[in-house]
């Protein structure tokens, strides 16, 4: 009996000890790999090769950050969202255009664009917007260059900090005026990269920073419209500010001032369609003449960051960083994804930080809004080339300009509040109720302006009798 018991202790013991062996074997490899995640988090980069403020190569900055330069070549990517992204299409490559693959055009799949933009350049050619990586390239190509773009064109599309500096020795306002003033194809001669790490980081610390003197004039110009005098953005803007305003830079509604074509965001009057047009109205501006109805008429750029503003996600404090570059982890660091994609395409790290649901019931209520979004603007669309088509018959039977010219003017104003929204890339979804707000406002016009025809017709048919 004793012997029995002798033997079970020993055993017992024995297997104790191999427990208690496995479990500090166990523990002391988690406590080495959490020193080696502490470690890897605390160095985050390796400098192997030097980088200033003038070094304009995005490969030499990614030498010292190859998780984020690796995410930035798959801008490169092409891949079509239900209402957006680039579906790739083939094209035959010739002497004034040597792509052999281009985004689908727009003017295909919304014809009415052609009739809202008759005249100007943007009816020849406009297609889906592409990633980062071919934004030199897409407007290099673009049949819109054979009408002829000014410098001011490149400030969005290249990699223009270093080149500004340069061309103002040292003064980057003064550089950006002679970017602005040269033809797109002499500005082109002084830039080599589409934007880059160097356009939102500062070289030495990394930090974010704005390096566009346009959003520089008119962020502060908008903060003045609130009451906030002598706003300086890269001393006064918060880090989480910055995660929205380096995007802002180009992302906005702009135009080109004066015989320099000096480029300009009109916020002086805030950051609504509604404060941009007065602005317009004030100024006296035009982008061009309409072919077919002889309209003063404005072009809409691509408001994003204006759109955004006006949405329940600026309101909650939720940065364009924190959709189209959201955090990730990459071992123990921590970054942000620098292939600034669409949220669907990346919705777990996108939307499912704040919104804790299943990926395709994210995707199913965005769509949704995208879905309504796109028969909204559809109908308004169609209203606008009937009152073009109004005008157009108007003019061709012999209408004054006196007669159209009430008429004309709401052309103008439907057509910008409905340009403005279709240039927007998120296709309703940055601020669902403003993008129906506006095009409201842009039917209404429509319909202001067909009632002032029918009137100044009547008018002088009765003056006739």
């Amino acid at each position: 009996m004793k012997l029995r018991t002798a033997k079970i202790t020993l055993g017992a013991l024995l297997l104790v000890a191999l427990v208690s062996g496995l479990a500090c074997f166990f523990a002391g490899y988690m406590l080495l790999n959490i020193a080696e995640r502490k470690h890897e988090a605390l160095t985050p980069s390796v400098r192997v090769v030097e980088i200033s403020n003038d070094t304009t190569d995005p490969e030499l900055w990614g030498r010292n950050y190859p998780l984020q330069y690796d995410d930035y070549l798959k801008t490169a990517d092409m891949v079509q969202t239900t209402y957006g992204g680039s579906e790739a299409m083939p094209n035959v490559p010739t002497d004034e255009d040597p792509r052999d693959i281009v985004s689908k055009s727009k003017l295909d799949t919304v014809p009415q664009l052609r009739r809202m933009w008759a005249g100007y350049a943007f009816s020849k050619d406009f297609r889906e917007e592409r990633g980062h990586a071919y934004m030199l390239t897409d407007q290099l190509y673009t049949e819109r260059q054979k009408v002829g773009q000014p410098g001011t064109c490149i400030n969005c599309h290249a990699s223009t900090f270093v080149a500004m500096k340069e061309l103002g020795d040292g003064d980057l306002f003064v550089g950006f005026e002679k970017l602005n003033a040269m033809p797109y194809m002499e500005a082109k001669e002084h830039l080599e990269h589409p934007v880059a790490c160097i356009d939102c980081h500062d070289a030495d610390t990394m930090a974010l920073r704005v390096t566009r003197p346009a959003f520089m004039e008119g962020i502060a110009a908008a903060k003045a419209h609130e009451g906030i005098e002598d706003y300086d953005v890269n001393t006064m803007a918060t880090r989480h500010e910055m995660r929205t305003y380096v995007c802002a830079q180009c992302h906005v509604e702009y135009y080109f001032k004066g015989d320099k074509k000096r480029l300009t965001y009109p916020w002086a009057n805030g950051l609504t369609v509604d404060g941009a047009y007065e602005y317009y109205e004030e100024t006296g501006f035009k982008d061009w003449t309409h072919a077919e109805t002889g309209a003063p008429m404005l072009k809409a750029q691509h408001p994003e960051f204006e759109t955004w503003s006006q949405g329940i996600h600026a309101r909650s404090g939720v940065t364009c960083s924190d959709c189209h570059m959201p955090y990730k982890r990459v071992g123990a660091t921590k970054i942000s994804d620098h292939h600034v994609q669409s949220p669907l395409l990346n919705v777990n790290n996108a939307c499912g930080t704040c919104h804790k649901y299943s990926d395709e019931e994210l995707v199913a209520r965005a769509e949704s809004i995208q879905t309504r979004h796109r028969r909204l603007v559809e109908i308004t669309l169609d209203a606008l080339v009937d009152l073009i088509d109004d005008i157009k018959a108007a003019k061709e039977a012999g209408a004054t300009d006196e007669q159209l010219s009430e008429a004309q003017q709401h052309q103008r104003k439907a057509s910008f509040y409905v340009d403005y929204v279709e240039a927007e890339n998120s296709s309703g979804f940055h601020a669902p109720q403003e993008s129906a707000r506006i095009l409201g406002e842009s039917i209404n016009a429509t319909r202001l302006g067909q009632v002032a025809l029918a009137q100044a017709l009547e008018g002088e048919s009765g003056a006739a009798e």
